[in-house]
C-alpha cells in the first residue's frame, strides 16, 4: 500500500479499509491471471460494494471529506440552476426532476427551495443514488432541513421506465470508470493494473476490446498529426459515459438533460501537449495523480472529453440544445440578480455569498473549467443558460 509523506495520515481503522479494498483488487488481478484493465480497478476503488470508496461511510464532501462541489460551496448553485429548470418546466407538461448522483442531496435541496418561492414545485424529485451511504445522508438533510418536501422526492435503485422533465447530474461524469490507453509510434496498447512486489504497478498489453480500440484509433490522428514521427502518449476513454448518454434516451420522453463537469472539447482534450492524460485523486483536498493510493479512501477521476459525450448523444438522437462554461451559464441564468436578494448592507450574509459567487464563476476558480451542456428530446426553445458564451464551436 504506498504511502505519501506529503499527504495527510490515515486512521488505523481507515487503513484498515484500504488494504481490505487492496486486498479484493489484488484477489480479482489474480482471478482474472495477473492482469486487469485500469478500468475494472477504478471501477472496483469507487464502487465496489460495500468497500468501494462511494460505497462505503467515509465522509466524501464538504470540509471534513476529499473534495467540494458547487452545491456545497454555495446555495447560490442550486438557486441559480432552478431558474433553468423553471423554465424548462414551463415549456413540457408533467415535467418532473431526476438527478444522478446527488452528493450530499444539498443540490437537490437548495433547488426544491427556490422552485417553491415560485409556487414550481415539481410532483416528483427522483434521485437515482448508487450509494447507499449518500442515499442516506440525502435524506437526513431533507428530514432536518425541509420535511415538507420529502414527500417530493423518490429514490430509485435503478433507471426509470419513462421520463419527462428535466435530467440533472453534476460532477457524475468525471467519476466513471475509464479505459486507460497508450499510443506509442502509431501502436496501441491498453494500461492495466498488476500486482507485483506487494504493489500494484501499471503494465501495458495489446487492446482486446473492439470499442476501445475504434474509439483509439479515431483519436490517433488528433494526437500525433504528424504519423511519420516518434511519440508516445497517455490518456483515458470513457466508454461507460457514452453507454449512459445512449441510455438516456431510451427512458426520456420529452426533456432537457444538463450534465456539469469539469473536462475539454476533444481538440483540448487530447493536446499533444496533455501527453500524459488527466486522471486525478482528491484526497482531504489533496489532489495528485496517483491511483493506487490507498484505495477505497480516494476518489478518483477525469476529466471529460465533451465532443465524445455530444457524440453519444446525438448518435442516440440526442440533439445539443448548448454548451458553455459553468460561469456563463450561472450569470446567463441571473446569480447575480439572486445574490442581490441578499442586502448589501446585511455584510454578515452578502459577503460570504459575494465571495462564494466568485469561487463560482472565476476563470482561477470553477468558472472556466467547468463547463455545462444540455441536450433535448422533444424540445427546441431556447435555454436562458446559453444565451451567450456558445462554446459549442469547441467540440
Amino acid at each position: 500500500m504506498s504511502l505519501h509523506p506529503t499527504l495527510p495520515p490515515a486512521s488505523e481503522i481507515a487503513l484498515a479499509h484500504s488494504h481490505a479494498v487492496q486486498t479484493l483488487i489484488r484477489d480479482e488481478i489474480c482471478a482474472a491471471g495477473g492482469w486487469i484493465s485500469f478500468e475494472q480497478f477504478m471501477n472496483l476503488a469507487l464502487y465496489a460494494p460495500g468497500m468501494g470508496y462511494y460505497s462505503s461511510g467515509a465522509t466524501k464532501l464538504g470540509s471534513a471529506g476529499d473534495f467540494v462541489t458547487a452545491p456545497e460551496i454555495s446555495s447560490l448553485f442550486g438557486r441559480t440552476l432552478a431558474q433553468q429548470v423553471l423554465q424548462i418546466s414551463q415549456q413540457i407538461e408533467h415535467a418532473d426532476i431526476l438527478e444522478f448522483g446527488a452528493g450530499s442531496g444539498k443540490l437537490a435541496l437548495d433547488l426544491l427551495l427556490e422552485l417553491e418561492k415560485s409556487n414550481a414545485l415539481p410532483k416528483k424529485y427522483f434521485i437515482l443514488e448508487v450509494s447507499a451511504e449518500l442515499r442516506q445522508r440525502q435524506q437526513m438533510l431533507f428530514a432536518n432541513k425541509a420535511p415538507h418536501l420529502v414527500q417530493v422526492i423518490e429514490w430509485l435503485e435503478q433507471l426509470p421506465v419513462q421520463f419527462t422533465g428535466t435530467i440533472l447530474a453534476n460532477e457524475v461524469l468525471d467519476a466513471m470508470p475509464v479505459h486507460v490507453v497508450t499510443w506509442h509510434n502509431n501502436k496501441l496498447f491498453e494500461r492495466g493494473v498488476t500486482w507485483q512486489n506487494n504493489q500494484f504497478a501499471w503494465q501495458d498489453r495489446p487492446i482486446n476490446n473492439a470499442e476501445l480500440s475504434h474509439s483509439a484509433s479515431q483519436l490517433m490522428p488528433q494526437i500525433n498529426p504528424d504519423s511519420h514521427s516518434t511519440y508516445s502518449y497517455i490518456s483515458e476513454i470513457n466508454l461507460t459515459a457514452d453507454h449512459f448518454m445512449r441510455s438516456l434516451t431510451n427512458f426520456l420522453q420529452q426533456g432537457v438533460i444538463l450534465l456539469i463537469d469539469y473536462g475539454f472539447g476533444r481538440s483540448e482534450y487530447y493536446h499533444p501537449q496533455r501527453n500524459q492524460g488527466t486522471l486525478m485523486c482528491h484526497y482531504r483536498h489533496y489532489a495528485h495523480d496517483d491511483p493506487f493510493y490507498l484505495p477505497g479512501l480516494q476518489d478518483i477521476t477525469s476529466h471529460v472529453d465533451f465532443s465524445a459525450i455530444t457524440q453519444a448523444a446525438e448518435d442516440s438522437g440526442l440533439p445539443l440544445l448548448g454548451y458553455t462554461t459553468q460561469a456563463y451559464f450561472l450569470i446567463n441564468c441571473g446569480i447575480t440578480g439572486i445574490l442581490a436578494q441578499t442586502p448589501a448592507e446585511d455584510t454578515s450574509r452578502f459577503l460570504p455569498q459575494s465571495s462564494q459567487l466568485q469561487k463560482l464563476i472565476s476563470p482561477a476558480e470553477m468558472g472556466e473549467l467547468f463547463k455545462v451542456i444540455a441536450f433535448g428530446k422533444n424540445f427546441s426553445e431556447p435555454l436562458i443558460g446559453f444565451s451567450a458564451g456558445d462554446m459549442s464551436r469547441l467540440l
